[in-house]
């Protein structure tokens, strides 16, 4: 199959990135971040979570995060909502796109959000329609795709399950998490072949942790099955806080160089892209995760 000529890529750093940083972020380097990104030419950036501040205190500002975005007007800012009451609130706050979280791990679904597959299943349900009638979007994260801390192999079947089973609740889109990061292009091939079977690939997007350095590898195989939406992290922010030891998302800034390389159109501008990830990197106290960026600012310094 032919590589995509047009890649979507969804920006999770202000939300997936920032969730588990163990120091509080203010409110308005979080929504000074959001604008870099926009700016850059990032057309999807997933803005925050509205999520009970007990288990994820990071998110705690972000109907005050929403309400301070100078939203673009061809930009969509979804907000992650786990459950009727995060979806009432993020509705409240004005969101336009909404996002649920399942596992194709049993474990991992009990340890992530305290209940079963079908239990999360059975809660998404009036998410979803309570989205549809007030016409807003959703989208279906499916975490643990190519491997789960708990249980190891994932079974490409138990995966397809889950993305249909969420697909034909509603939800538009599907992004399958490779959650530990220990996916390989063959296996990201046929968990992908296996879901394919049962959500139409142009519904599908890939979401690659980088933890043993195969992200980029996996994101090529994915391109090479027609997968042409893929979710990333300026920086490479981020990582998961029930998978210990699994690094960051795969860095938008590597993911526009492949993409460059490939000749694949992104519409990112990877020198505001590297900007804004410097400058957050610093906002955090480190240096950004990205080799991409890390080379750029190097090759800048030295000339």
């Amino acid at each position: 199959m032919a590589l995509p000529s047009k890649v979507r890529i969804v920006e999770v750093g202000p939300r997936d990135g920032l969730q588990n940083e163990p120091q509080a972020v203010p409110t308005a380097t979080k929504v000074e971040l959001i604008h870099r990104l926009a700016a850059a030419g990032l057309k999807t950036i997933e803005a925050t979570a509205f999520v009970s501040p007990r288990w994820v205190p990071q998110m705690k500002d972000a109907a005050e995060v929403f309400a301070a975005i100078e939203k673009q007007p061809d930009v969509s800012y979804p907000v992650l909502t786990p459950n009727l009451q995060g979806f009432e609130a993020a509705l409240a706050a004005g969101a336009k796109e909404v996002a649920i979280f399942g596992a194709a791990s049993e474990t991992f679904s009990q340890k992530n959000i305290n209940c079963s597959i079908a239990e999360s299943l059975d809660r998404f349900r009036p998410v979803v329609e309570a989205a549809k009638a007030a016409d807003i979007k959703v989208r279906g994260y499916v975490s643990c795709v190519l491997g789960c801390p708990y249980q190891g192999e994932i079974a490409p079947l138990a995966v397809a399950e889950v993305a249909h089973a969420l697909f034909e609740m509603g939800c538009y889109e599907i992004s399958l998490g490779d959650t530990i990061g220990a996916g390989t292009p063959e296996k990201t091939k046929a968990m992908l072949e296996a879901v394919t079977r049962r959500v139409p690939l142009k519904k599908i997007a890939g979401h690659f942790h980088d933890t043993w350095g195969m992200a980029i590898a996996n994101i090529y195989a994915a391109l090479e099955v027609g997968v042409s939406v893929f979710d990333s992290s300026v920086a490479g922010l981020g990582g998961c806080p029930y998978a210990a030891g699994a690094s960051g998302n795969v860095a938008t800034e590597d993911v526009v160089w492949l993409l460059r390389g490939l000749g694949i159109d992104c519409g990112v501008d990877l020198n505001k892209l590297v900007d804004a990830g410097a400058w957050i990197s610093g906002e955090l106290g480190r240096e950004p995760a990205s080799r991409v960026a890390r080379a750029i600012l190097a090759k800048r310094a030295a000339a």
